[in-house]
């Protein structure tokens, strides 16, 4: 096989990073575009020792989940990679992925059945990240999302998962007619690039009024435009809810934590079930905020890195804290080593691991397994319908094993 070598494949399912896989003289390719039943006249565009990328030249028998995009920027704009998949099929192919991952990087075969909670799979997202060219004395601000090739910026109308409020934002923008984004006395943050929030009344833009209020389950949650805060409102609402039904099984006369807590949207809510919370986040920014959205006397709050706390925690002559519940919400990087071993050597009978990376997930699942923990219940949140990416929930129980 070589670059540049025309091939006739089926396309068998999706992978992880949301391109389709043909297999083409016994090597894997790597398709984009594509879809599981594709029969596809496709080019090899590079090749490596064990796999290949190609690209779709035609798609000489469509697949019946195939689905016509509804975004007329899809292909050009580097956000959405699924939109040519029906919903029902984009559901279907990342729970087949978050199996195979847990095989292939966790060692784990045997695994409970996956729980799917789905989204509405557009105008979901509540949150986006603008890129925008710097204004010359011919050339108009170019405001818009990062191209999937070029890596330039695609001047943007409208998105269809966007958010209402956020899609209006685009809209006006691009009339001309919005002060929002648009307007003399707006300053946009350096970078070139900002965060927009949008839900329900509130509406924030990174930068001096960044700040603001959003109701998450009926409360109002401090929330930062510039600080991470979950981008699909509807199914953040579901997650907490099963959270709290995992937390009341918890034994509530022990304290809990909130590892990698962000504005402390779990632990507002885990507080009506612990008196004492020990919520750890390295944003000081977000450690704040947390400060603002959980009350009560009992709750600690550590301004540090997940493997800081685990030193502090670990120090000579420190008495150790017998937690009953910890729930831990990592960047795609997963557990650092550290807190692997923490939790190994000292962590609680029921642990939430909330992952937006499923090889992560099944990497750090894989290890905790040899640390006494056993795999209880596992959860598909599709916080990002159109995309590859998914938000998986595990249970983990000391024993279950």
């Amino acid at each position: 096989m070589i670059v540049n070598e025309i091939f006739t494949a089926p396309v068998q399912r999706i992978a992880a990073g949301g391109a389709g896989i043909a297999f083409v003289q016994g090597k894997t390719v790597f398709i984009p575009m594509t879809a599981p039943g594709d029969l596809i006249r496709g080019r090899i565009t590079g090749e490596h020792r064990t796999w290949a990328w190609g690209e779709a030249l035609e798609i000489a028998e469509p697949s019946p989940n195939r689905s016509v995009p509804v975004c007329p920027h899809y292909g050009i704009c580097g956000g959405c990679s699924l939109q040519h998949l029906s919903y029902e099929a984009q559901v279907n192919e990342k729970v087949a992925i978050i199996r195979e991952t847990f095989r292939r990087i966790g060692g784990i075969s045997a695994l409970p059945e996956i729980r799917i909670r789905r989204s509405p799979p557009l105008e979901y997202r509540n949150r986006i990240r603008l890129h925008y060219s710097v204004p010359g004395r011919r050339a108009p601000r170019v405001l818009g999302f990062k191209g999937r090739r070029s890596g330039g910026i695609v001047p943007i109308r409208d998105c269809p998962v966007a958010d209402p409020g956020l899609r209006s934002v685009l809209r006006n923008y691009a009339q001309g007619k919005d002060a929002f984004l648009g307007g003399e006395g707006f300053r946009p943050p350096p970078g070139g690039s900002l965060s927009v929030y949008s839900r329900g009344n509130t509406l924030l833009r990174e930068g001096p009024e960044s700040r603001g209020k959003v109701k998450i389950r009926r409360r109002e949650i401090a929330m930062d435009a510039g600080v991470f805060f979950q981008s699909n409102g509807i199914l953040l609402e579901t997650l907490i809810g099963d959270l709290m039904e995992i937390a009341g099984k918890a034994d509530a006369s022990l304290p809990a934590a909130d590892i990698y807590c962000g504005v402390g949207t779990f632990a507002v809510f885990l507080a009506d079930h612990f008196s004492r919370i020990d919520l750890v986040e390295e944003n000081k920014t977000a450690l704040d905020l947390a400060r603002k959205n959980v009350s009560g006397e009992g709750h600690r709050f550590f301004a540090l890195r997940e493997d800081q706390w685990v030193r502090e925690e670990g120090c000579s002559g420190k008495k150790p804290v017998h937690r009953s519940f910890v729930v831990v919400d990592p960047p795609r990087q997963g557990l650092s080593r550290p807190m692997r071993q923490w939790l190994c050597e000292r962590g609680p009978p029921l642990l939430a691991y909330v992952s937006c990376d499923p090889a992560t997930l099944a990497r750090d699942s894989g290890e905790l397994r040899s640390g006494g923990y056993g795999l209880s219940s596992l959860c598909f949140y599709d916080f990002y319908p159109q995309t590859a990416h998914a938000e998986v929930l595990a249970i983990l129980r000391r024993g279950a094993e």
